[in-house]
Order: C-alpha cells, then sequence, then structure tokens
C-alpha cells in the first residue's frame, strides 16, 4: 500500500511544481493524474507569464496592476507575495531549460498583456503552458528515486483520520478499474478549474472540478465561486482560445461597423483592458446590433495589421487554429471570435502556503482560491500562480511531513465501501438520462444565465436547473459495464463534481448583489464597495446545499478607487 509525506492530486505546472519543491525539500513524494502529466490542461496556456523583469519596471506596480484587475478584491498581502517571488521564478525556469523568446539584443523579450502598465509578460511563442510543462516533466526524471508518478489514476474519494485531518486518498486505476488506498501526511489538490461545468469552454474535457468538489464535500470552504471569466477572444466555433497575445502583438477589435469599438469603453488601454472589461464591451456590441457573422454572434480580431513575419514567428499556434477550425488565413483577413468560458478566480480558499482550513488538505493553482485575482484575473497571471503557489505548497506540506508519523492506513473495508459506490453506477437501470445530456444541460445554463451578463430572475433559472440536474443525475446510467478505461463511470463523477461547483457559483452569484470584475449584475449595475468589499464563501457544512458566509479582503498598501482603462 503506497504512502508518501506529500501526495499531490494533478500534474499540470501547480501539481508538478510543488512535487519538485516537496522532492527538493527531501520529502518523499507521489504525484498522481488522471492523465499523462504533459497532456494536462497547462498545455493549453498560450500567452506567457508575467514578471517585473524589465529593470524599469518594479513587482510593485506588477502588484498594483493585479489588484486594479481583480477590481479591488483580490487580497492584497498574497498579490505581494506572487508579484514579489516573480522575477526570480521566471529566472530559476530559464535556468532549468525554458527557452523564452529573446529579442535582437539577446535579451528576453517581453510582450503587452491586457490590463498591465508596461510589457512585462515573458513567452515562448504562443505555446508557453506547453513549453514550461515539458521541462518541469524532465526536472521531475530527476527525483524518479524520491518521486512515484501514478499517471492515468482517478482519485474517487479524499481520507481522512479521526482527528479530521487529510490522510491520503482511494483512487482507481484507470487502465484496470483497480481501486488502491495511498496514505500520504499531506495531500496537495492541483486538479485544475471547472470548466467543463460551461459550454462551450476554453477547457480541456479534464476541467470539471475534481478537487473543488473534493475538498468542498469534505467540508472546506471554497471562495469567490461566483467569478468567472470569460475570455473576449474565443472562436465561435467552438470556443477554441484564440491568445490573448494576439492582442497584445497589436491585433484589433471590429464591429459591424468597422470601428474600434473599444474606443467607447476603454479609451487608454483599449483591446488590452482587463478580459472583465473587454468581454463585456464586446457582448454589448453584439446584444445591440453590431456583432459581425452569421446571427450578428460575433466580432472581428483583426490579426493583419500585425506584420505577417511577426504573426508568424510569435503566434504560430492560432495561425494553425484559424485555418484548421475556422478556414481562416489570420494573417490576411480577420477572424470571427466572441467571448467564451475560461477560467474561474475562485476555488479552495488557501493561504499564501497554499494549507487551507482542513489540517494536512493543500490546493494550488486554478483549484485554489488564495484570491490573487480577486473579480477578475489579468492574462498571464495564471502561469504564474500556479507556479509561484504550488512551490510554496510543496515546500511547506515538505516541512510538516518532517514533523509528524505516517496516517494509520483506513485497510480494505473502506475500499470495499468506494468499490460499492461504483458497482452501483455500473448498475444502474436505463431508466433514467444519459450523463451526456445532464452534462449538455448544465453547459447550456451556465452559458445561458451565469455568463458575461447575469439578473436575479436568471440565476434563480439557473439555480433551478442545476438543483433539478443533481438529482437526474443520481439515477443516469452508463453504457460501460467494464473495467478497463471505463471513461462512462468516470464520466458519471465527474458529472457529480460539475453540479456540485455549479451550484456553489450561482448561489454566490445571487448572493453578490453588485457588479465588479466579471460578476455583472444587471439589475445591480454599480460597484458597492461599502456593502460588498469581502468576499463570499461556500461551506457544506454537513448538508447537501452551500452554506454562505463572509470573510474580509486583505488590504495592504492601495485603497479601493474607480476602475478606468
Amino acid at each position: 500500500m503506497p504512502a508518501h509525506d506529500v501526495l499531490i492530486l494533478g500534474a499540470g505546472l501547480a501539481g508538478q511544481r510543488a512535487a519538485l519543491a516537496a522532492a527538493e525539500a527531501g520529502a518523499s513524494v507521489a504525484i498522481m493524474s488522471k492523465v499523462h502529466p504533459v497532456r494536462s490542461h497547462s498545455v493549453a496556456a498560450a500567452g506567457g507569464i508575467n514578471a517585473a523583469i524589465n529593470p524599469a519596471d518594479d513587482w510593485r506596480s506588477h502588484a498594483y496592476d493585479t489588484v486594479k484587475g481583480s477590481d479591488f478584491i483580490g487580497d492584497q498581502d498574497a498579490i505581494e507575495v506572487m508579484c514579489r517571488e516573480a522575477p526570480h521564478e521566471v529566472m530559476h525556469l530559464e535556468h532549468i531549460g525554458v527557452t523564452f523568446h529573446r529579442n535582437e539584443t539577446g535579451q528576453m523579450d517581453l510582450r503587452a498583456f491586457g490590463g498591465a502598465s508596461m510589457k512585462r509578460t515573458a513567452y515562448v511563442a504562443d505555446i508557453t503552458g506547453q513549453a514550461i510543462l515539458h521541462v518541469l516533466y524532465e526536472q521531475l526524471m530527476k527525483h524518479h528515486e524520491t518521486v512515484d508518478r501514478y499517471e492515468e489514476w482517478f482519485t474517487t474519494h479524499l481520507l481522512q483520520d479521526e482527528s479530521g485531518a487529510v490522510s491520503g486518498c482511494i483512487a482507481r486505476d484507470i487502465r484496470t478499474g483497480e481501486l488502491a488506498e495511498f496514505t500520504a501526511k499531506n495531500v496537495i489538490l492541483a486538479t485544475g478549474g471547472v470548466g467543463q461545468a460551461f459550454k462551450p469552454t476554453t477547457n480541456g474535457l479534464i476541467c470539471t472540478g475534481d478537487g473543488i468538489a473534493q475538498a468542498y464535500r469534505l467540508g472546506a470552504p471554497l471562495m469567490d465561486m461566483e467569478m468567472v471569466q470569460y475570455h473576449p477572444t474565443c472562436l465561435v466555433e467552438n470556443g477554441f482560445l484564440i491568445t490573448e497575445g494576439a492582442r497584445g502583438e497589436g491585433a484589433h477589435l471590429l464591429n459591424a461597423d468597422g470601428e474600434r469599438f473599444m474606443e467607447k469603453y476603454a479609451p487608454n488601454k483599449m483591446e488590452l483592458a482587463s478580459r472583465d472589461v473587454v468581454s463585456r464591451a464586446e457582448q454589448t456590441e453584439i446584444n445591440e446590433g453590431r456583432g459581425v457573422g452569421p446571427g450578428g454572434v460575433g466580432i472581428y480580431l483583426d490579426v493583419t495589421v500585425v506584420p505577417r513575419k511577426r504573426t508568424l514567428e510569435a503566434l504560430r499556434e492560432i495561425v494553425n487554429i484559424g485555418k484548421d477550425f475556422a478556414g481562416v488565413d489570420i494573417t490576411r483577413e480577420p477572424i470571427l471570435i466572441r467571448p467564451g468560458q475560461h477560467y474561474i478566480m475562485g476555488g479552495v480558499k488557501t493561504d499564501v502556503d497554499g494549507a487551507t482550513p482542513i489540517e494536512g488538505l493543500y490546493a494550488a493553482g486554478e483549484v485554489a482560491c488564495v484570491s490573487v485575482h480577486g473579480g477578475n484575473r489579468l492574462g498571464a497571471n495564471s502561469l504564474l500562480d500556479t507556479l509561484i503557489f504550488g512551490r510554496r505548497a510543496g515546500e511547506h506540506a515538505a516541512a510538516r511531513a518532517a514533523s509528524m508519523p505516517m496516517p494509520t492506513a483506513v485497510g480494505q473495508a473502506r475500499l470495499n465501501d468506494e468499490q460499492t459506490m461504483i458497482d452501483g453506477i455500473i448498475g444502474r437501470p436505463k431508466t433514467g438520462r444519459r450523463i451526456s445530456e445532464i452534462k449538455d444541460d448544465l453547459g447550456t445554463e451556465m452559458n445561458e444565465n451565469v455568463a458575461v451578463f447575469r439578473t436575479q430572475d436568471g440565476l434563480e433559472h439557473a439555480l433551478d436547473v442545476v438543483r433539478r440536474l443533481k438529482e437526474e443525475a443520481k439515477t443516469a446510467y452508463v453504457d460501460d459495464k467494464g473495467t478497463v478505461f471505463n471513461q462512462d463511470v468516470l464520466g458519471a463523477l465527474e458529472l457529480g463534481y460539475m453540479l456540485d461547483c455549479a451550484e456553489c457559483t450561482v448561489v454566490g452569484a445571487i448572493e453578490r448583489k453588485e457588479s465588479r470584475g466579471a460578476q455583472f449584475r444587471v439589475d445591480y449595475p454599480d460597484r458597492n464597495d461599502e456593502e460588498w468589499q469581502k468576499h463570499i464563501t461556500l461551506s457544506r457544512n454537513g448538508d447537501d446545499i452551500p452554506h454562505v458566509a463572509y470573510s474580509p479582503v486583505t488590504i495592504t498598501q492601495w485603497q479601493p478607487e474607480e476602475r478606468k482603462y
């Protein structure tokens, strides 16, 4: 029965960075993922990573931009940690082999990104996440004696000891269907977000809120779940992401009249305002009849204004995406885009070391809410978040492990209970709905009523739908009755995770009666600092519905002010 000092669930950037940090601190480590690590969703991060590397820049400027981008609901102590440690982390990445783009003088090149007061985004063409992910995986190979990798294992349950501390997990080997217990002194959740609760989304099929829901079911509070980011540039056809790097290189947004409409909404930053501002501007143009394409449901992204040589050099991946999935050569004609679900700012509430209120349970990356993004994440801050807080979680968990004995294994009886639960799913009669139908209804409803613009009636409708789908999910049947690569049974478990997350998102959005960051309430169009300068937390507390509470926003040196771009 495997036993480790630190067990990491999820092998994207946060998970791999945590594994490396814990291993270098002398801990025995296991890293588990339901896909091969280099297929983790971090591979989709395109544009780059922010850090105040330029000698003319300062981490305080980066921090202020991040606080402003968060609409003054990000916790400033955590933002300071992230921005202060950013330059060292990027230099570390380069030293271990990430080939960041260099300019004609041989220095690391930096590109502009939305909401930033100067160019501070280091990048590898438009495949930055992929480049970093592969280098970290190579580094993990160096620690093969102390880091065990469990690839294509699916976590079904987190375990707790008699005191309530987390003591490991139960997981299913996807290749065989075998269940096993993994004992651990500490568990770090690095399982990513829950984009698949929306349709369409830029997120991969694996982003189903597993870690968020598992922590929530254990009693851990979730925070800022109502803050869901819609990225301004996603393909109309299928929601695929077109990197913000395109606008960073100078691409324009045009409406049906050929106008650069951002001049009306953000005259100083234009297309490089923060994502919430640009997405709302696009949706307003579409709603008011100035959209383009069939049905007027899109906006033109014009990359032809960028020199073709530069596009082919720095944006080569979206050149391919445009050709393959929209039939458009973006170097010669505009491409049709619209806002699409991309990221959740909320997640499992943690401190700056990744620790949750539950002893022995950590979280880092999109699964977590250390609150560096608040109401809206700036582009290129997500890779930074994963690496800074992944490393800190790994270091802290390793230190904690050094001072405690290995927990006692729960034993075969608990494994039998878990097998009974899975057998129950597989044995359901064909009287209920298909899992794919319920997932489709969930995504459609969330994209209809929990998107860029929200209303009380729309959110209440969404809550009714989510709760009805939760009931229907209990009897949803699976076709595959086997054990080898049975994705059907995993889909049933993932559906439950997504529904728990979606319910918390909608409850939080109903509770917050103001407009701030990604939450824009048509019926409460103004920001209300007096009543809502606070976080909304959601906890299960033994019931099957979220309980609402509040926690204060940490302010260190930047008082709330009107937000203009």
